[in-house]
């Protein structure tokens, strides 16, 4: 089977902002505590962070990890978690039935991201708390001293800000699953104000505005409509959020699931082109997508009222990774709209991360969002795919192959992501670059394998990992490499200058010539 790609490095789809690279990290299972912290375990350090995780998560290069929920978030007062630790209460959480310790708060965290290579990205309580007790939690981490909590942070050994930039203003308002569940009218007043009050102490801040929690929802797009035709002056982005699965254990029709995360950021596309037209706006929104991953086989949620229960320990497959790639694939071709993302979560939780108490498990999922923070970088382009399709069951026709592109416009280098979906055929794909040859130097990477639901354990843990691929550069200074069924192939070329300069170099000389003479 065949399929071509061409690019042109002038037909771009928008700037790739790196923080479509961030992670989350949630008060759920033992994400936190038995996850990124440890105290009293060998692998952590004297902070209590477990360094082989701290070491898996920096090799991802994440800008931002998203912080403390997600649904933890809408019942957490942030003041029980600093201060001395002995002083700080224990709590119970209304998400998940755990008891909190809140041995791990603001400052655990803020100190953690600076270990990891990260930056913060705050959500705040406009469930059970509000307005003021955001500006509070800014007050708290970025301020630097001479008032009330800017001092208890200097109090509680941080002298120095923590300078957080964004600020997600609650969490899935929309769901009546959420503590502190509101209409949307009602919640764009609260995010309002809480906006108001945040900006006043840091006007430099970036704010998320809660979007709807899924396609699925009742109120999908009309609650987004509502919130941002409130809080359009007021905010940089909105959320969205998806969880992909594969319950009917049909691999066709979920190896397809690109076309549905397409689908929902063209209807975000829609709605913020109409609410920007009826306000008259000239400033734009952006999405944040900020929670995003496959999730469906471990829904174990209720924690019994225990510390750290193992909650949500998801084992992921080769087909999910693909489904993961295909997320990214999809973000990477709306960069014009979506600028951050965060695969949630990141360790133990959903994750592409498992820990014991000696060691960690990297699974499938992890390999695609490396793949894609090392290489995507510069701006996004807009490949022409040709190509077969199959049938992907209530999906219909589907392409194969599934591609996003990356210039970076300092080095030269062109990256290409192709997912191919087929399970049993590989592809032979020719890459066209548009009048440019490709360079002599070219990497290639395949996450592969014959068995979509390949995975890996403790006892076998690299059964789902990248290997090195090969390409052949044609005299015609294309390339031509071999995209596995079941496979994501990322190809990295560098680009000669076009053939036709040389000519175009001789034209302009003559031109010049006859202009002078």
């Amino acid at each position: 089977m065949k399929a071509t790609v061409k690019l042109d490095i002038d037909r771009r789809a928008g700037p790739i902002d790196r923080r479509l690279f961030g992670g989350f990290l949630e008060h759920l299972g033992r994400a936190v505590y038995g996850g990124v912290y440890d105290p009293g375990n060998p692998l952590s350090d004297d902070r209590g962070f477990r360094t082989d995780v701290a070491g898996a998560l920096r090799a991802l290069d994440m800008p931002c990890v998203r912080y403390p929920g997600g649904n933890f978030v809408s019942n957490y007062d942030w003041r029980d978690g600093v201060g001395p630790r002995e002083s700080r209460p224990s709590r119970p959480d209304f998400a998940w039935k755990t008891i909190e310790p809140n041995t791990f708060g603001v400052d655990e965290f803020a100190a953690w991201c600076r270990v990891v290579g990260t930056e913060p990205m705050m959500a705040v309580n406009l469930g059970t708390l509000g307005p003021r007790e955001a500006a509070d939690l800014v007050e708290y981490c970025n301020l630097p001293g001479g008032t009330h909590w800017a001092d208890a942070r200097r109090a509680n050994g941080g002298a120095d800000p923590h300078g957080v930039k964004l600020w997600c203003l609650g969490n899935e308002m929309d769901g009546p699953w959420q503590a502190g569940h509101c209409p949307a009218p009602e919640y764009a007043l609260k995010a309002r104000q809480a906006a108001r009050l945040m900006r006043g102490l840091d006007p430099s801040i970036e704010l998320v505005l809660c979007g709807s929690s899924g396609r699925g929802m009742a109120t999908y797009l009309e609650w987004d409509r509502v919130v941002l035709e409130h809080c359009w002056d007021e905010v940089e982005y909105i959320s969205a959020h998806r969880y992909s699965g594969n319950r009917e254990d049909d691999t066709a029709w979920f190896l397809a699931e690109g076309v549905e995360i397409d689908r929902i950021l063209d209807d975000y596309a829609g709605l913020l082109a109409y609410v920007r037209g009826v306000k008259k706006s000239d400033r734009r929104v952006f999405v944040a997508f900020d929670e995003w991953n496959v999730w469906y086989k471990n829904h174990e949620t209720d924690g019994r009222w225990t510390e750290g229960p193992s909650l949500l320990e998801e084992v992921y497959n080769l087909e999910d990774a693909l489904v993961c790639a295909q997320y990214l694939n999809s973000f990477l071709r709306h960069a014009d709209i979506v600028r951050i993302a965060c695969l949630a979560q990141i360790v133990n939780v959903i994750a592409p991360v498992l820990t014991s108490p000696d060691g960690i498990l990297i699974q499938s999922i992890y390999h695609p969002l490396r793949m894609f923070s090392r290489h995507a970088k510069g701006v996004s382009l807009a490949p022409i795919v040709d190509g077969p399709t199959y049938t992907a069951g209530s999906r219909g026709e589907v392409p194969v192959l599934d591609v996003s592109a990356s210039h970076d416009e300092e080095t030269g280098a062109v990256s290409l992501f192709l997912v191919n979906r087929g399970t049993s055929h590989d592809l032979d794909v020719e890459i066209d670059f548009g009048g440019r040859a490709a360079g002599t130097a070219v990497e290639v990477e395949v996450l592969s394998g014959d068995d979509p639901k390949a995975h890996n354990s403790w006892q076998a843990p690299e059964v789902v990992a990248p290997a090195r691929g090969s390409a052949v550069r044609g005299e015609d200074g294309k390339l031509r490499v071999t995209a596995p069924a079941l496979g994501l192939t990322v190809v990295r070329a560098g680009l000669d200058r076009p053939a036709r300069a040389g000519l175009q170099a001789i034209g302009a000389a003559h031109e010049q010539a006859t202009g002078n003479s």
